[in-house]
């Protein structure tokens, strides 16, 4: 009989499994609500374990090799099975509530995901289902039930209540302003690789350039895709990013990220976290999710 030993860890066969049905190292990062790297590293580990590379690292995508195809049938196929099992085992509940909630990706794992065993605890019969996307959710159009937003709490068609107020400030790795490279001024703050993440419109950063007089008009900044690869490449030396201390509160605490400007934080009452709804009634499951993030908006942060 063979020992599980052998076996790899389940933590790394599930961020391959996800990478490999997507094809897709960012988007498996979406889905189990960790960063990139370390679907990166939990994957690497895995090839390392197998002694065979699995994926082809292209310049802007990622393909199975020949014996990453054969293995991931494998592994896709047992994860079905224990999805199977576990749908099948939940059955009798059917009295469970779905909820479905869009929101982004980085709220979802920086402040979300360390909270939800306590929502899960408080409220067992709510299946609460995450759809982490960059785009905004359609409220309105019933594609989520609610949604959290991040923004000014001007969308159309839906209503919108302040669960948290942001602080925003300029944040970096320390070694990237140590000595004598340390800003002294907003102006100071030009020499560097600014990084933004998505956004229609960079409201953050207008409005804290316009607090502390900073013209950006000339500015080409560096363009993410989303909030948590801003944070790793902050967190990397790559240049200075918006620091939204809701999110980052772990890694200011450490000094992995420092402020580049002390003293400039910019607390905007209207920018910040929203729960967004649709203009009808609200379910049972919408209401006591609703409340229930308004009591962890409100706690003293533990989480770090």
């Amino acid at each position: 009989m063979r020992s599980a030993r052998s076996l790899p860890a389940l933590v790394s066969l599930r961020a391959f499994e996800a990478a490999a049905r997507r094809l897709s190292f960012s988007q498996a990062a979406q889905e189990l609500f960790v960063t990139q790297s370390a679907v990166s590293h939990h994957i690497q580990r895995l090839e390392a374990a197998l002694g065979v590379a699995l994926f082809e690292r292209r310049t802007r995508a990622v393909a199975l090799t020949a014996a990453g195809q054969a293995y991931y049938e494998r592994v896709h196929a047992a994860f079905e099975l224990l999805r199977q099992g576990t749908d099948e085992i939940r059955a009798p509940a059917a009295a469970r509530s779905k909820l479905r909630v869009g929101l982004l990706a980085s709220f979802a794992t920086r402040w979300l995901a360390p909270r939800l065993a306590g929502f899960a605890a408080a409220h067992p019969d709510i299946d609460l289902q995450l759809l982490p996307d960059i785009a905004l959710a359609d409220v309105a159009g019933g594609e989520v039930d609610v949604a959290i937003r991040y923004g000014r709490g001007a969308w159309p068609g839906v209503r919108a209540r302040l669960l948290m107020a942001e602080r925003l400030s300029i944040v970096c790795a320390p070694e990237l302003i140590a000595g004598k490279k340390r800003p002294r001024s907003p102006d100071d703050l030009l020499r560097y690789p600014l990084l933004t993440s998505h956004a229609r419109h960079p409201f953050e950063w207008d409005a804290w350039a316009q607090r502390h007089g900073l013209d950006l008009g000339r500015v080409r900044p560096v363009r993410l895709h989303d909030y948590n690869i801003v944070v790793e490449a902050a967190l990397a030396g790559q240049g200075l990013a918006m620091g939204r201390h809701r999110l980052i509160g772990a890694q200011l605490a450490s000094g992995a990220l420092v402020e580049a400007l002390p003293g400039t934080t910019l607390e905007a009452p209207r920018i910040g976290w929203w729960f967004v709804r649709p203009r009808g009634a609200l379910s049972d499951a919408a209401e006591r999710f609703h409340a229930w993030l308004q009591q962890a908006a409100a706690a003293p942060d533990e989480t770090h």
